[in-house]
């Protein structure tokens, strides 16, 4: 395995919980490195940068107070994905916040971060970057990052379409560094999957909204227990690049889901008039249309982080 020195021997299962805009929150992340695995969040889940400043100071505090006790134990280090599209207007500040608090891995998408690199490794901290193509991979490698997230099909939020097997057959061919798999993984057979298949990390999201952490309203929550992965609609209509989302919370605020299966999920697709009612205001992605990965038909309770890694374990080492 292509661990980084900062992941080595503090881990009690192979996977990093994946960050989930508006679910994440500081409770999350810290339930998540208590079990041993990998907890992060997007910055701009922290409604400013202050607020960002409050959560990293908490999750560190936290984690250093468990570790504390108890010396032997395995507590994963934490991340912060950092949205790089020139919509945040945050970015700077909010890598100006993190250094600070030197937070060991930062996890960038939507754009290049050959300067954020830099500046993560002037403090010690490492850079995993998300990637949906072999494009965007070569890229993000000629910036030095230090593993990239193979974001595939079925994975909730900003999926992609590559199959994995071939994903990570062809990243593979040119890198030997750190590779993460990403989606519609749910079980602790599909971590141990991702091994076989050549990553060194699960990234798993979808199977976390569930947990008694997250900051999911329990009407999706009651949503993604009875859904399969048929409900999962991929489309570019709500957020200009195409995501997974649930068909029922789609049809729930009056969006003709089957015109916009139709429409396909070309990025900056708009939909046409007769998905939406007279007047319509389109609904807005993850707050009024819930997001999820194909791995949905795999969740049926609620439960707390600690004990969804439990079984996770559990069923990662009972896969042989």
């Amino acid at each position: 395995m292509a661990l980084p020195a900062l992941l080595q021997d503090r881990l009690t299962l192979p996977m990093v919980g994946a960050p989930m805009f508006l679910a994440s929150r500081a409770e999350l992340v810290i339930a998540q490195c208590l079990a041993g695995v990998v907890g992060t969040f997007p910055s701009l889940n922290a409604r400013t940068t202050e607020e960002l400043d409050t959560w990293l100071t908490r999750i560190g505090a936290a984690l250093a107070a468990a570790q504390a006790a108890d010396p032997g134990r395995r507590i994963a280090p934490y991340g912060v994905n950092l949205i790089l599209h020139p919509t945040n207007t945050r970015v700077a500040a909010d890598l100006e916040c993190m250094a600070r608090h030197r937070v060991p891995i930062v996890i960038t998408s939507v754009g290049k971060p050959e300067g954020v690199v830099k500046a993560v490794h002037s403090w010690g901290g490492i850079v995993f970057h998300d990637v949906t193509t072999m494009k965007f991979a070569r890229k993000a490698l000629e910036c030095e990052v230090d593993g990239l997230v193979l974001v595939c099909a079925g994975a909730g939020g900003h999926g992609g379409t590559m199959n994995p097997f071939a994903y990570v057959e062809e990243v593979r061919a040119e890198y030997a560094g750190t590779v993460l798999l990403a989606g519609a993984m749910s079980t602790g057979r599909a971590v141990r999957a991702a091994l076989d298949l050549g990553a060194d990390l699960a990234y798993m999201g979808t199977r976390f909204l569930v947990a008694q952490e997250a900051n999911v309203p329990p009407p999706q929550q009651a949503m993604m227990l009875e859904a399969t992965m048929a409900d999962i609609v991929y489309t570019a209509v709500f957020s200009g690049i195409p995501a997974n989302y649930l068909a029922p919370s789609i049809a729930a605020n009056g969006v003709d889901v089957a015109a916009l299966v139709k429409l396909g999920s070309l990025p900056g697709a708009e939909a046409p008039k007769d998905i939406f009612k007279p007047g319509q205001e389109k609904p807005k992605a993850w707050k009024e249309v819930w997001s999820a990965g194909q791995g949905v038909g795999s969740l049926h309770d609620v439960l707390p982080a600690a004990e969804i890694v439990a079984r996770l374990q559990a069923e990662f080492l009972a896969t042989r």
